[in-house]
């Protein structure tokens, strides 16, 4: 009886070992601006990854997940592409993820459409991302999600029936002026100028261009401006300026109420209206779950923003596509898996359209309010399952 029971235990070593040795490893490409102007934004996106890990230990199945990241460094797209070749040439890998800014995703588009790639964006926002490639799929968000929904809300809720938009200058910035112009017009308001503020990179002197702004007597000014240190010259110029005094409400996408910035915006920011995806203040089990997560591992002090639920809701996406192909990965395939794919999210419900490979959300309309003494963002509606509206209403570059 020793000697059979022997014979079995031997018999499983080598089925494990033999199953070990089989098992497929999938390489996962991650590409964000770990240094540079765009660090801070990087450290959101790779602390979600983290946490999705964390508290997700058994989502791929069994299957071995290699990591391997490249710096995109800036937003100029030339970076990115190099390192996206890298990847694809070199590192050989299977899936590619991240992507800060829009024309870091743009400049690497044409690669994984000839490399087959599958490529899930963690952030970029230009709308039409998405049509650029059949290989690209995004869990973020594009810029019209937001800027649409306030653009109603300005009018309908609101009340307002002027307004001047003020945008950074690249494809995000104008995909915001458009969704929001688009929305707040059809609602029966008026644009009584579109300002383009300097791109991207360094922030610029807002001053001249929000007395621009405040010099129309708008009733609401829309500002789209990079997450980062582009906020807090934002909040800083509005209130220098007597904005607020002026009876010019202050309203944009959640870009500009970034949760690590709240507490240096000051009293000015108090009253801004935004609409968005996620903030930390979301009060829901899974987001107290995700913010519980996150301060253990990064410090009491630490909290996620929009970025960093981004970062943990990709890793969802390729552990869906990972344990539906059971770890062999072929482009169409691993697409395709995301087509209709649906998740509790620490931001809500999110999907994945079938037609457009874009994000389906919740937008919250959110206030800056006071609260024990922190700038806190208080929820005061909600749209459900909200859709990109370029592609909805065949906007320019987004018609299929």
């Amino acid at each position: 009886m020793n000697i059979k029971l022997t014979r079995v235990f031997a018999a499983a070593i080598l089925a494990a070992f033999a199953a070990g040795a089989g098992a497929q490893t999938v390489k996962v490409g991650v590409v964000l601006p770990y240094t540079g102007v765009g660090a801070e934004l990087a450290q959101q996106v790779d602390r979600g990854i983290q946490t999705f890990m964390t508290l997700n230990p058994n989502a791929f199945g069994g299957v071995k997940v290699e990591i391997v990241k490249r710096d995109s460094k800036n937003p100029s797209g030339a970076e990115a592409k190099t390192a996206v070749q890298e990847l694809i040439t070199q590192e050989k890998v299977d899936i590619l993820t991240g992507f800060i800014y829009s024309p870091d995703a743009i400049a690497s588009a044409q690669l994984v459409t000839e490399a087959k790639k599958p490529m899930v964006i963690m952030n970029a926002g230009t709308a039409w991302i998405t049509n650029l490639s059949p290989m690209i799929s995004r869990v973020s968000f594009s810029m019209w999600h937001a800027g649409y929904a306030m653009g109603e809300a300005a009018v309908k809720q609101m009340k307002a029936k002027t307004a001047v938009i003020g945008y950074t200058d690249y494809p995000p910035g104008k995909d915001s002026l458009d969704a929001f112009k688009r929305a707040f017009e059809g609602a029966g308001g008026k644009i009584v100028d579109e300002i383009p503020m300097g791109g991207p990179g360094q922030v610029p002197d807002f001053t001249p261009f929000f007395q621009r702004a405040k010099d129309k007597k708008p009733d609401v000014f829309f500002v789209f401006v990079p997450a980062g240190d582009h906020t807090l010259a934002v909040m800083k110029t509005y209130g220098a300026l007597g904005m607020r005094a002026a009876g010019i409400k202050l309203v944009g996408p959640g870009d500009i109420t970034q949760d690590i910035k709240l507490q240096a915006m000051g009293d000015d920011a108090v009253g801004l209206i935004t609409t968005h995806h996620y903030n930390a203040d979301l009060d829901n089990p899974l987001n107290k779950r995700f913010v519980e997560s996150w301060k253990k591992s990064f410090g009491p002090t630490t909290t996620p923003d929009f970025m960093g639920v981004q970062g943990y809701d990709g890793m969802a996406a390729i552990a869906h596509m990972v344990t539906t192909l059971k770890g062999k990965i072929d482009a169409d395939g691993a697409i395709n898996a995301l087509r209709g794919w649906k998740y509790d999210s620490p931001r809500g419900p999110i999907s994945i359209d079938p037609r457009t490979r874009d994000i389906v959300m919740n937008e919250y309309i959110s206030e800056l309010v006071k609260k024990d003494g922190r700038l806190v963002q208080k929820n005061i509606g909600m749209l459900p399952a909200v859709k990109d509206m370029c592609k909805e209403l065949q906007e320019g570059r987004c018609k299929q």
